[in-house]
C-alpha cells in the first residue's frame, strides 16, 4: 500500500475500521453510549454531526495540538487544531493512528500481577485496591530494610511526573527522565546551557530553520523523525530557497534534499567541526562585531584550533577537502542567517559527544547566528503555574555516604545516571538498589545492553509499571498498572516558548476503558497508601485548572478559544535586549567551568575507536510512522511499517553475496546475536557501517502484531562508554558481522584506516 492510498484509507474509512475494531471489546455499545453522555467537552458541530473536542497528542513527544473527533461515542478521526501555529491542522500517521492506539486489543485492560517467573508473562487479573497495596507494602518493605535510596524509578513521558513526585518524597535520589537524558539529549543539553546560558535543544528545539538561508545538520534525520512543525519549518526554509548541507555516513532523506551532502567516516564528526571553526577564524569568516560584543574566550579558541586544517581532517574523516571547503564557505555567506542545528540525540560515543555539541554551539556564535532569524532563537517565557503534587519540602535526599550522582561532575543536574542505577542493582555497590517503578519507557529497549538490565532486574525484590502496552518492561515486572490513553486523561499544561507561544492543555475525548485510571488518579492513590502528603485536589481537571489560572485562563475559558491561545513571542534579540544566560553574560567559547572539572574547556580531537578487522559499525535512527518500541504494535502502523531493514553498502553486499531482500542475523563483537532481519541493499551509506531504525523485533509476545518483527538495535548494544561530563551512555560503539545462515561473514575493510585512528581495542599510539 502507497503513501497516497494509506492516507486516503485513513480518512474515508476511519469510521468503518473503529466500528469494526471496537464491536468486540467488553461493554459493547452500551460502553461506548455511556461514554457519549459522560464526555463534558466538545461540540456537535463537527463535519458529519461529530462531536469535537481539542487535546495534545501524545504518539511522540512533539505534542502536536488535536481535534478529536466522536461519533455516536466512537473515536473516529484526529486532525490538527487549525489554531495551533505550529502544525495547523495536520498530524502525521502517528497522530492519526491514535484512534488504534485507544482501541488496541492488546492494551493492559486492568492491574495485574506476575504468576509466572520474571520475563515469562503470566499473569493473574487483581483489583486496583490489591495493586496499589503491594506497591505500597514493597516499597515501605524495602525502604526499612535497605534505606530510601534503594528506590528507583525510571520515566519518560507526560505521565509520568506525578509518580515521580512520590519517588521523591521517599527520600531516594535514584529517579530520572531517563530517555529525555541520559540516553538522548543530555550531552546536546549540557553543552548549550553551559555555552549559551540556555537549553537550545531538548522537546522544542529553538532553531528557526523556516528563516534560515542555510542550514547545517549533522546526523540529524528530519524528516525521518517526522515531528511534524520541525519538519514544516525545514520544509518552509528549503522553499524559500535556504542551502543544505547534510553531514551524514548514511544518505537519509535530509541528505537527499541537501545542497552538499558530506558522507563522513562515523566517529569523526569533531575533525571535521574543528577543522570548520579553524577555517572560518583564519579567513575572517565569523562575525567580527558579535564576537567582540557577545562572547568570550575567542583568542584562546583560535589558538587552541589552529592545528586542525581542512586536508587534516579530510584524511581523518575520509572526505575531499574541496567539498569540506565549499560547505563551510556556504554556510559563512548565509551568516548571520544560518542554521547549525543542535540535533537532539546527542548519546553517540560517550567521549566527544557533550564536544560535539559544543561546537555547534561554537560555530553558531562565531556567524553570529544567535538571536536572529534563521539561526538559534530565544524562548519566550509564558506564564503558566507549575503545581507541586507533593510539597518541595517533602522532596528531600535523604543522607547518604556516596551518591550516584558523585560519579560525574554535572549528573546531578539531569537525575542519576541510568547505566550507574542498573550497575548498581547488580553489584550492590555504592548501596544496593532493590525495588523498580517504571513508567513510559521500554527499558529493555532503550537502555544498552539489556542483558544486564535483565540480571538488574533479578537481583530486585520487586519491580512494577504503569503502562498502556505490554511491551518487554511490562512482562518483566511484578505488578503492571494500565494507565488512561493520552486521549482518555488530563496532564499538564502544555506552554509552547517558540516563534509563536500558545497555551493548550490535553483533555480526555472519551473516559478511560476497562480499568485505566489517569496517572494522577494513579499517583494519588498510592500516595494516601504510602501516607505522602500532597495531591490536594479533587481530581486531575481541578490540577489542570490551577496551573492555568496563573495565565488568567481555565480549561472551560480555553475550550471556549479552540482549545488553544497564542501569545506575543520574543524569539530574535540584539544589542541591549540580547542577554547572555550565562555567569559572564557572554557566549563561553571556552568553558572555564569545564576546565575545573579536569574537562576540556575547548573540545578537543579525540579519535572514537574504528571496528576491529571483519566488524563494521551499527548505526541507527528512526521510522517515519513510528516513535520506537510505543507504535509497534498499532494496526495502522503495523500495516504500513512491520518490520525494519539493515541498511547494508552494495560493494560490500556484492563482496559478501549477499542480495536485497535477503533476511540475515546481526552478531555483536559480544557474541550476541539480532532477531532475522532484511537486507536493503544501497549505495546511500559507507562501507564501513550498517544502519537500522530503532524500535522494532518486539521480544514481548503480548503485543502481537510486533512481536518478533525486525530486529531491536538495543540487543547488540553491550558495548558502551560513558560520557565523562554527565554519564550518559553511547550508543553507536557496537560493531556487527552478518550471519548469512549458519555462516558467520567478516565484513571486508574496502576503505583503509588512517594510522590516527585506532580500533576498538587497540590503544592509540603517542604522538
Amino acid at each position: 500500500m502507497n503513501r497516497r492510498r494509506f492516507i486516503k484509507m485513513s480518512t474515508a474509512t476511519a469510521l468503518t475500521i473503529a466500528a469494526s475494531t471496537m464491536d468486540g471489546l467488553p461493554g459493547g455499545a452500551g460502553l461506548f453510549r455511556k461514554a457519549r453522555a459522560e464526555t463534558a467537552v466538545g461540540k456537535a458541530t463537527g463535519s458529519m454531526g461529530a462531536k469535537e473536542t481539542t487535546s495534545v497528542c501524545e504518539m511522540c513527544f512533539w505534542r502536536c495540538p488535536i481535534v478529536a473527533k466522536v461519533t455516536d461515542g466512537r473515536l473516529t478521526k484526529i486532525e490538527g487544531n487549525p489554531k495551533s501555529p505550529v502544525n495547523g491542522t495536520r498530524v502525521c500517521a502517528r497522530g492519526n493512528s491514535g484512534v488504534q492506539l485507544l482501541y488496541d486489543p492488546d492494551r493492559i485492560k486492568y492491574p495485574m500481577k506476575r504468576v509466572g517467573a520474571r520475563g515469562e508473562g503470566k499473569w493473574a487479573k487483581i483489583s486496583w485496591d490489591e495493586a496499589l497495596g503491594e506497591i505500597a507494602h514493597n516499597m515501605e518493605t524495602v525502604k526499612k530494610k535497605y534505606g530510601p535510596h534503594a528506590l528507583a524509578y525510571f520515566d519518560h513521558g507526560a505521565s509520568a511526573e506525578n509518580l515521580r513526585e512520590i519517588f521523591m518524597a521517599t527520600g531516594t535520589e535514584n529517579y530520572t527522565s531517563e530517555p529525555a537524558f541520559f540516553q538522548c539529549v543530555g550531552p546536546a543539553a549540557l553543552a548549550y546551557l553551559e555555552t549559551l546560558g540556555y537549553i537550545a535543544t531538548g522537546t522544542r528545539q529553538y532553531n528557526d530553520m523556516a528563516h534560515a538561508k542555510a542550514i547545517l545538520l549533522v546526523g540529524s534525520h528530519i524528516g525521518e523523525n517526522v515531528h511534524v512543525s520541525h519538519v514544516r519549518e525545514f520544509i518552509e526554509g528549503l522553499s524559500q530557497g535556504a542551502k543544505l548541507v547534510v553531514v551524514d555516513p548514511r544518505l537519509s532523506m535530509a541528505a537527499g534534499k541537501a545542497t552538499i551532502h558530506l558522507p563522513i567516516r562515523p566517529g569523526t564528526d569533531n575533525a571535521l567541526l574543528l577543522a570548520w571553526i579553524n577555517y572560518v577564524i583564519q579567513n575572517n569568516l565569523y562575525n567580527k562585531a558579535f564576537v567582540a560584543n557577545t562572547c568570550e574566550g575567542f583568542d584562546r579558541l583560535k589558538e587552541e584550533v589552529k592545528g586542525y586544517s581542512l586536508e587534516w581532517a579530510a584524511k581523518i574523516c575520509d572526505l575531499k577537502p574541496d567539498g569540506m571547503k565549499a560547505a563551510i564557505e556556504l554556510l559563512a555567506k548565509a551568516s548571520p542567517n544560518v542554521n547549525i542545528h543542535p540535533g537532539r540525540h546527542a548519546t553517540w560515543y560517550g567521549k566527544g559527544d557533550v564536544g560535539r555539541h559544543q561546537l555547534y554551539a561554537i560555530l553558531s556564535a562565531l556567524f553570529g547566528a544567535v538571536g536572529v532569524p534563521g539561526g538559534l532563537y530565544f524562548p519566550t517565557s509564558v506564564k503558566v503555574g507549575h503545581v507541586e503534587c507533593v510539597e518541595q519540602k517533602s522532596k528531600q535526599v535523604a543522607p547518604i555516604e556516596k551518591s550516584l550522582k558523585d560519579i560525574y561532575p554535572y549528573s546531578a543536574m539531569f537525575g542519576t545516571p541510568t547505566a550507574d542505577v542498573i550497575k548498581a542493582m547488580v553489584t550492590g555497590k555504592p548501596y544496593p538498589i532493590k525495588l523498580l517503578g517504571v513508567n513510559g519507557v521500554n527499558i529493555m529497549q532503550t537502555i544498552p545492553d539489556p542483558y544486564e538490565t535483565m540480571k538488574a532486574i533479578k537481583n530486585l525484590d520487586f519491580i512494577f509499571c504503569e503502562e498502556i502496552m505490554a511491551g518487554e518492561t511490562a512482562i518483566w515486572s511484578d505488578i503492571i498498572l494500565p494507565e488512561a490513553v493520552y486521549l482518555e486523561r488530563y496532564d499538564g499544561v502544555y506552554a509552547y516558548e517558540g516563534l509563536t507561544p500558545y497555551i493548550t492543555v490535553r483533555q480526555p475525548v472519551l473516559p478511560p476503558m476497562y480499568e485505566a485510571k489517569s496517572p494522577y488518579w494513579i499517583a494519588a492513590n498510592l500516595a494516601k497508601r504510602l501516607k505522602v502528603e500532597g495531591f490536594p485536589y479533587k481530581d486531575d481537571k481541578a490540577y489542570v485548572d490551577d496551573q492555568l489560572a496563573a495565565a488568567d485562563l481555565s480549561i472551560d475559558k480555553l475550550n471556549r478559544e479552540g482549545g488553544l491561545v497564542t501569545l506575543k513571542g520574543n524569539p530574535y534579540r540584539e544589542g541591549k535586549d540580547l542577554k547572555i544566560g550565562t555567569d559572564s553574560g557572554k557566549i563561553k567559547l571556552a568553558v572555564e567551568a569545564f576546565a575545573d572539572e579536569d574537562l576540556d574547556a575547548i573540545p578537543k580531537f579525540e579519535p572514537t575507536p574504528a571496528p576491529p578487522k571483519g566488524y563494521t559499525r551499527l548505526i541507527y535512527g528512526r521510522s517515519p510512522v513510528h516513535t520506537f518500541t510505543r507504535t509497534m504494535n498499532n494496526l495502522w502502523l503495523n500495516h504500513e511499517v512491520p518490520e525494519n531493514f539493515l541498511w547494508l553498502n552494495d560493494t560490500v553486499a556484492g563482496k559478501l553475496g549477499i542480495k536485497n531482500d535477503e533476511t540475515v542475523r546481526l552478531e555483536n563483537q559480544d557474541g550476541k546475536r539480532s532477531t532475522p532481519i532484511k537486507v536493503l541493499v544501497t549505495p546511500g551509506i559507507r562501507p564501513d557501517a550498517v544502519y537500522m531504525a530503532h524500535g522494532f523485533g518486539s521480544q514481548s509476545p503480548l503485543l502481537t502484531r510486533a512481536y518478533g518483527k525486525g530486529a531491536a538495535d538495543g540487543f547488540l548494544m553491550t558495548n558502551t562508554i560513558a560520557d565523562p561530563f554527565m554519564g550518559a551512555t553511547s550508543k553507536r560503539t557496537n560493531f556487527v558481522k552478518i550471519v548469512k545462515g549458519d555462516t558467520v561473514l567478516d565484513i571486508p575493510e574496502i576503505v583503509p584506516l588512517p594510522e590516527e585512528i585506532p580500533r576498538a581495542g587497540r590503544q592509540v599510539q603517542a604522538g
